[in-house]
């Protein structure tokens, strides 16, 4: 899956999420990424991020840095 599309996920999530209110957020996106996207999809988001994150939103790079430091 290409880097365009996983941002444009990830940012939909985080959307969804941001309703929830900030301090929800990264947790709660987090909590979805590590559940329904699969490791290659993890490891590809996870790398952009190291890569400078270019595209995701605020909350979707910390709920992408929380999966990294948890081991998912």
């Amino acid at each position: 899956m290409s880097p365009d599309r996983l941002i444009h996920m990830a940012n939909q999530i985080g959307k969804f999420f941001q309703s929830q209110g900030h301090d929800k957020a990264a947790p709660g996106i987090a909590e979805h990424i590590r559940k329904f996207w699969d490791p290659r999809m993890r490891s590809a988001i996870s790398a952009h991020l190291e890569a400078g994150g270019a595209g995701l939103d605020p909350d979707v790079m910390k709920a992408v840095e929380a999966l990294k430091t948890t081991g998912s």
